[in-house]
């Protein structure tokens, strides 16, 4: 018997779509995104077309190329060596942080309307937001230290909070529109793209909500024939999202003006005047409910998948060894998801600091796309630099060869970004719109500057042990 045990492969293709499904499509995104009017149905298809689906092609040839544990922290690797692959980790691990806390935020204020007027009170209550968003984030560290099965069906049960509810929503959507009407009018001056300071952060938000397909390459060496099964994967799975987002956002537009759509509470709102015209106000209890679970599956999955780029890391000693543990019993990264799990938990009490609980919502959206999105022009510059190193026999590549892959790129480089600067302006509803983006861009800065402290001391430290040796 191996002195170290190996990772489990038990994630099948029926897994890794679902996976794809609950880590990229969230409910949430359809409220942010209608709240910006019927124009940003546009920016939807921009972002399907210069993003996502550069995004798809690059990790489909990418994890194809290296369909090993650690995924882009493989890939940026090997493009650009060790600094740049630990960076690129770095980040998205970092982001995912409060990404976490703005998710469960959401989820939270959604089950809230489940209970009627007697939990209102609770909206603007920093503890109740805080303690939901802890409870959750404990239960899931504690379900994938279980193990990979126990973790896989989480994300698959959750994946009914987003399919159900959307689903509904545009049913109800279409019914209401041949009887009544839209709520909101569908011309060609209101689906025009006007900019504004004050939409920049929804465009931004858009574009965010297309990440993660990157995120199930993490888990590459625990995912049954990774270079067959990703593709078809992506595929079904990204279509499922596309569809999501863009009827979704349409369907909330139908049921609702504009300036009625929140972010924290639009989705929902939604269901509730739309089953209220349609007499079917019974369905608003589980649909809220559904909701709750989409962000605790949407969670699970970022976190499981995320909490495996510093056991790698940890392999490659560029963070304690201890990070690269494996659990005898379980067969799972555990110190890694634990302590990652763990800073999640404090990163979602320390972003109701100072703010309220929809100002809190906003900050933690922009810090994470900033840090989300850094790794992702470095992702994009990986598929152009590996277009000059040999493919193997048994690599999936672009359709179209290198040219359509560097373009691929290039287009995804640019729209990434673009991203980065629209999610610097804050939006209508920050109170101190400069305290907003310092907070953003030193939040940023003290991520990127920890992670290049962390890599130098652990690379003078395994400079010491090798002259000691």
């Amino acid at each position: 018997m191996a002195s170290t045990p190996a990772l489990k492969r038990g994630i099948r293709f029926r897994d890794l779509a679902l996976f794809y499904v609950v880590v990229a499509l969230n409910v949430r995104w359809t409220s942010t995104a209608a709240a910006a009017g019927p124009s940003i149905l546009v920016i939807w298809v921009a972002a399907l077309t210069c993003f996502f689906i550069p995004l798809a092609a690059s990790v489909m040839e990418l994890s194809s190329r290296h369909p090993e544990e650690g995924g882009i922290y493989v890939w940026t690797r090997t493009a650009f060596g060790d600094f740049t692959g630990f960076i690129a980790a770095w980040m998205y691990w970092m982001s995912n942080l409060p990404f976490f806390a703005g998710v469960l935020y959401f989820g939270a204020a959604s089950v809230l309307i489940a209970f009627g007027p007697r939990a209102a009170h609770l909206n603007s209550s920093p503890l109740y937001f805080m303690g939901f968003a802890a409870f959750w984030l404990t239960a899931i560290i504690a379900l994938n230290i279980r193990g990979v099965d126990a973790g896989k069906w989480l994300n698959n049960i959750c994946s009914i909070g987003s399919l159900v509810p959307l689903a509904l929503l545009m049913i109800m959507a279409a019914v209401s529109w041949m009887r009544f009407g839209p709520a909101t009018p569908f011309t060609v001056s209101s689906m025009t793209p006007h900019w504004s300071l004050d939409n920049a952060v929804f465009w931004s938000g858009v574009f965010f909500a297309f990440g993660g397909v990157e995120a199930a390459s993490a888990m590459g060496d625990e995912i049954q024939n990774p270079r067959k099964t990703m593709p078809w994967a992506i595929l079904v799975g990204g279509t499922i999202v596309t569809l999501g987002y863009i009827g979704g956002t349409m369907a909330l537009l139908v049921a609702l003006p504009t300036d009625a759509v929140s972010g924290l509470q639009g989705f929902v709102n939604g269901v509730q005047v739309l089953s209220a015209k349609l007499g079917l106000g019974w369905m608003l209890v589980p649909i809220a409910l559904l909701v709750g679970v989409n962000s605790v599956g949407s969670t699970a999955a970022n976190l499981s998948s995320t909490s495996r780029l510093p056991f790698v890391a940890g392999i490659d000693h560029y963070l304690p060894p201890v990070f690269g543990s494996i659990h005898r019993r379980y067969r799972t990264p555990w110190v890694a998801i634990g302590v990652y799990g763990l800073a999640s938990v404090l990163v979602a009490i320390l972003g109701q600091t100072g703010t309220t609980v929809r100002g809190a919502y906003d900050v933690l959206v922009s810090m994470a796309v900033i840090s989300y999105f850094i790794p992702y022009l470095l992702l994009f510059a990986t598929m152009i630099r590996l277009q000059w190193e040999p493919a193997g026999p048994n690599v999936r590549r672009v359709p179209g060869g290198k040219p359509v892959a560097i373009a691929l790129g290039l287009v995804g480089f640019v729209a990434t970004g673009t991203t980065i600067v629209l999610s610097l302006f804050p939006g209508a509803d920050q109170p101190d719109k400069l305290m907003a983006v310092v907070k953003v861009v030193g939040a940023t800065l003290v991520q990127l500057g920890l992670g290049v402290a962390i890599f130098v001391a652990e690379r003078r430290r395994a400079r010491t042990r090798a002259m000691a040796a």
